[in-house]
């Protein structure tokens, strides 16, 4: 039989027959391997395996969009763990993109967005990617209902768990935590704090933008108030920001600058070359202590970011 039903291409082999694709393939052995099971088949998808064995080697399959796609392929036979993690993978980014399906990036902001019934649907906003894909891979697996998500879930990706909260029909994650010994009053009053302090300048949080104005609501629903280590959120203004950094050096004022949401010491030292000189990196350092100190800068790791 040859190549019939193959189309052959630089880097892959489509099967097609009667104008209909049924699969694209890395290489031509595999190919026409794949084209003799549907044949034998009468090309019927619905009988695809998970498993196919091919010669000495097991290829792990999914039929994705009417099409299969051989995911992996491996000397010994995986266990169902390993085979089911693959098509949860693929099923979540099956073209290989950046993000995913259903994620995309607007400035500092990951957005999780589905058309259903020709309508868009944003299902929530965030500042981690590890966040936005937690949430999109959850509601792929419960058939994007948000009353799925329960007050606290299991990140088994990042082995972390996540505090949840449903508003407005957007999912928020409001803390992640390392085991489950969860202080949720901590997790709401963190919350809380990043909310107000966005809300008067003292933060950059842009995925907190719908809740800027439902500080009072979401303290009544907690059981808490809003409270912060550096500052006192109770008294708060909207010029709080401007008076503080009214009151830093000229030097200070352009490494505060230099942080656009977050930024590592090379990035913000980039920013600064026109200051060059020669202790340009110490007085960097220095500044950037300072700015710690007094609150408006925090370290996590290697990035800096505005609190």
């Amino acid at each position: 039989m040859s190549e019939k039903y193959i189309r052959q291409n630089k880097k892959s082999c489509t099967i097609v027959k009667s104008s209909k694709t049924y699969a694209k393939i890395a290489n031509l052995d595999d190919a026409v391997f794949i084209r003799d099971f549907l044949i034998d088949n009468d090309w019927n998808l619905d009988k695809t395996p998970q498993i196919l064995k091919k010669d000495d080697n097991y290829l792990i399959l999914t039929v994705y969009e009417d099409r299969i796609h051989v995911l992996a392929k491996y000397k010994q036979k995986p266990g169902n763990a390993t085979v089911e993690k693959l098509i949860k993978k693929h099923r979540r980014n099956p073209n290989n993109s950046r993000y995913g399906l259903n994620i995309a990036r607007v400035f500092d902001v990951f957005i999780i967005k589905k058309q259903i019934a020709g309508d868009d649907y944003i299902f929530g906003y965030y500042d981690r990617l590890e966040d936005a894909e937690f949430v999109r891979n959850f509601l792929l697996d419960n058939n994007w209902n948000v009353r799925e998500f329960n007050q606290i879930e299991f990140d088994e990706d990042t082995d972390t768990y996540k505090v949840i909260k449903v508003i407005d029909d957007k999912v928020y994650v409001l803390d992640s935590f390392d085991n489950s010994d969860i202080d949720l009053n901590k997790a709401y009053e963190g919350f809380l704090a990043k909310i107000s302090k966005h809300k008067y300048g003292l933060a950059h949080y842009p995925h907190l933008d719908l809740l800027k104005n439902h500080i009072s609501d979401l303290e009544e629903e907690f059981g808490v108030k809003t409270r912060d280590e550096n500052w006192n959120l109770e008294n708060i203004n909207d010029n709080a920001l401007n008076d503080i950094v009214f009151n830093l050096t000229p030097f200070q004022h352009s490494v505060y600058d230099a942080i656009d949401g977050e930024a590592t010491f090379d990035e913000i030292k980039r920013k600064l070359i026109r200051y060059k000189s020669k202790n340009f990196e110490d007085k960097i350092s220095k500044n950037l202590e300072s700015l710690i100190d007094i609150g408006l800068v925090e370290k996590q790791g290697d990035v800096y970011k505005k609190n």
